[in-house]
């Protein structure tokens, strides 16, 4: 499941020659998330290390991670939507086990200014954190 989203997103990004088209994919892709809650909008929900401000919320589903996300800025935001929708729907293992090696497939770490791929790197580490939070010893 994992896997298949990891792929699709590739497939989605491999749609596009050039990096202005995937930028504004990506604002797209934040376009689509859904509203966020005012009462997540938290200091603990504040992503530490990302230069606009990233909100992540996490739910535990039955053992599966379903996420909420928000930014204040347009491209932050299609990013933060794109781990998303990749891994909403997982469980804490696989999230915390997993490479995210599919961003660097994507190009996106050297596409993305400095302070944006630092902020991603704090995306990803949170996901991660917040994943390893939720298994049971």
């Amino acid at each position: 499941m994992l896997e298949d989203r990891k792929e699709a997103v590739i497939g989605e990004f491999s749609l596009f020659d050039e990096w202005l088209d995937k930028y504004e994919y990506l604002i797209e892709l934040g376009k689509s998330l859904p509203p966020f809650p005012e009462s997540s909008r938290t200091e603990e929900n504040l992503i530490k290390g990302c230069q606009s401000k990233v909100w992540l919320d996490v739910q535990n589903d039955a053992g599966r991670l379903s996420f909420v996300a928000d930014s204040d800025a347009l491209i932050t935001r299609g990013i933060i939507a794109l781990l998303v929708r990749v891994y909403s729907g997982c469980t804490p293992a696989e999230i915390a086990e997993d490479d995210f090696a599919f961003l660097d497939t994507l190009g996106l770490k050297e596409n993305l200014s400095p302070t944006r791929a630092g902020g991603l790197a704090a995306m990803v580490a949170t996901l991660k954190r917040l994943a390893r939070e939720q298994i049971q010893p």
